[in-house]
């Protein structure tokens, strides 16, 4: 196994915008992820968590280089130490790097599901494919159907072992658990755990964070497109006094087996993002600095917080 030291994936100061078309036809660049920060080192699994519209899936098409047309990424993407280009992630995409996607559309309804899962690797690895789809409780006759004769869960199922299946040095996994029940989530989170285990390297995205928290290594945070602390998962297993950042607090507490805490607010629009730090607006700590300029990470025991007052 390789250093967990040597990062695998390195993402500095990532934004991505869109461009844009107001009421009157003019153009604007709506801004969806801002100084984004994830590193992802050989052997380790990397939860990324936070609420819908944070920019969880967005990440994941920036690495893969699969965004429409009309966006705009800046910022630092290295994969091995090389810098990830347009062309580079072309080359890498569906080899070294592997998706697990988030909809079911992806899988070709004209295909069945055998082929598909096989791809056009020679030789075929259907053993490896049927101890898999075995593995995640999908019948023997699963490869001779078709993606609309599978419900949400094996479909799902079927995504995940496409990607192992793969080879990949990296996978991202955009919200692979739901529709599938609490046996077949954990069997195909154990698949992760033993495939960084083996060196490589997982990229997990979900709001099963319950789940995440027992076979991560770290968890990233995200909050209206940023990252707001990166810690050790053992750091969320303890608790909220364990964590460095008011949000990863709220969400902690938020969990239903954690009081299901709400807090007043919500995650501000991409179109209408505060000056300062992104969270100021329902925290109950911030301070007039807070509001003016965005907080930079800092290291705080063992892990990074994005937070004036992180402690």
């Amino acid at each position: 196994m390789e250093a967990k030291n040597e990062s695998l994936l390195e993402i500095h100061d990532l934004s991505v915008a869109f461009r844009m078309y107001d009421q009157v036809l003019g153009q604007k660049d709506l801004q969806v992820i801002s100084d984004l920060h994830l590193t992802v080192r050989p052997g380790e699994v990397v939860a990324v968590a936070g609420s819908s519209g944070s920019g969880k899936s967005l990440l994941a098409s920036a690495i893969l280089g699969i965004l429409p047309g009309n966006a705009t990424v800046k910022g630092h993407l290295h994969y091995q130490g090389q810098e990830l280009t347009p062309a580079r992630q072309a080359a890498l995409r569906g080899t070294e790097i592997a998706l697990v996607p988030q909809s079911v559309a992806y899988l070709d309804p004209l295909m069945k599901i055998g082929a598909q899962a096989d791809g056009h690797r020679r030789p075929k690895p259907t053993e490896k494919r049927r101890e898999l789809f075995r593995r995640l409780s999908l019948p023997e006759k699963t490869g001779k159907l078709y993606p609309f004769q599978l419900s949400g869960g094996m479909a799902r199922r079927v995504l995940v072992s496409t990607a192992l299946i793969s080879g990949a040095r990296l996978i991202i996994a955009d919200e692979p658990t739901p529709g599938m029940s609490l046996d077949q989530a954990l069997e195909a989170l154990k698949l992760f755990r033993q495939m960084a285990d083996q060196g490589k390297g997982v990229v997990l995205i979900t709001h099963d964070i319950d789940l995440a928290f027992a076979f991560a290594d770290r968890v990233a945070v995200f909050y209206a497109g940023t990252t707001v602390e990166t810690a050790p998962a053992a750091d969320f297993r303890a608790g909220p006094e364990a964590l460095r950042h008011p949000y990863s607090r709220a969400l902690w507490r938020a969990l239903p087996q954690n009081g299901f805490q709400p807090i007043d607010g919500f995650q501000p629009y991409a179109g209408a993002l505060p000056g300062g730090c992104l969270f100021a607006p329902r925290c109950p700590y911030k301070t007039a600095q807070c509001e003016q300029s965005p907080p930079p990470v800092r290291e705080i025991r063992g892990g990074e917080v994005r937070c004036y007052h992180g402690a």
